[in-house]
């Protein structure tokens, strides 16, 4: 008898090893890609003088490191708050529009990809100077009688990394949203409930996964921009991505930037823990049982 839940237990890790079999490549690929490389970084990162200890007790004693990290992590969640609120009323327009009418918005979502992030990134800088568009427009309108000072601060780096950030949370809503069934909102509307009942009660729990996916990925690629804060920024809003940059093509400290890196690489692990535990990321991306 005792060997019948032993053999179970056989053929089911046998199963489980051939379930795993067509993912060998990928996981091959992924520790090519992403394993060796991560562990180069840690490596590099105690080659410095004095090991890596004094690294790290330098980035932690610097109060500059710990400006720049709750900086980035500010300007991420922040961008990222913005295009949420500005793209889910998008979102909601273009999934609940005719199929035409969808279409032709969902099409003026998806041009920007069209035109490369350093391209966006100078027409906004082209766009906010101080002799720009915007500013002449501003007198001209009579609202402001000397220019704003909309770029090379913090406010034209929000301009630019929403502009650039909002489509993917778009997008990401929009794929949800498409596959509400617009029935369920007629039937709670028959059972008694208000539109505003109606949106709240069913239609905003139903787009939850576009909404974690969105903030995910918008929060994620954030932490790591460079190209439009360096440009909008004009030097002078300095996120990690940059720091880890200058280290490396101007002071030359390659064990500094890579102990940045993992620094980023533990912060935002650190976030998105508790925060798929808080969000219940398993039950809104369907995959908890």
């Amino acid at each position: 008898m005792t060997d019948v839940p032993r053999r179970r237990g056989r053929v089911g890790t046998e199963h489980a090893w051939r379930g795993l079999l067509p993912l060998c490549p990928l996981l091959a690929v992924l520790a090519v890609l992403f394993v060796l490389p991560l562990v180069r970084v840690l490596a590099l990162a105690w080659t410095g003088p004095g090991g890596g200890v004094a690294v790290f007790t330098e980035l932690l004693n610097e109060p500059l490191y710990r400006a720049v990290l709750v900086r980035t992590f500010r300007v991420s969640l922040t961008v990222t708050t913005v295009c949420l609120l500005v793209g889910y009323p998008m979102a909601y327009v273009i999934a609940t529009a005719p199929r035409f009418l969808s279409s032709a918005l969902l099409a003026l979502v998806i041009v920007p990809f069209w035109i490369s992030v350093l391209g966006r990134s100078f027409t906004w800088l082209v766009l906010l100077q101080r002799n720009g568009v915007v500013n002449q427009l501003l007198r001209g309108l009579g609202i402001t009688r000397a220019p704003l000072p909309l770029v090379y601060n913090e406010l034209g780096v929000y301009i630019g990394m929403v502009h650039i950030l909002l489509p993917f949370m778009v997008l990401s809503l929009y794929g949800v949203m498409r596959g509400i069934d617009p029935a369920l909102l007629r039937a709670a509307a028959n059972l008694g409930a208000s539109p505003a009942q109606a949106f709240w009660r069913v239609y905003l729990p139903l787009s939850l996964p576009g909404v974690a996916a969105g903030t995910l990925l918008l929060f994620v690629i954030g932490l790591g921009f460079f190209i439009t804060p360096a440009l909008l920024g004009g030097g002078k809003v300095t996120l990690i991505a940059m720091l880890i940059e200058a280290n490396v093509r101007e002071a030359l400290n390659w064990p500094l930037a890579a102990a940045l890196s993992l620094v980023l690489l533990v912060a935002t692990v650190a976030c998105l823990v508790p925060a798929s535990r808080l969000l219940r990321f398993e039950r809104v991306f369907g995959t908890g049982r």
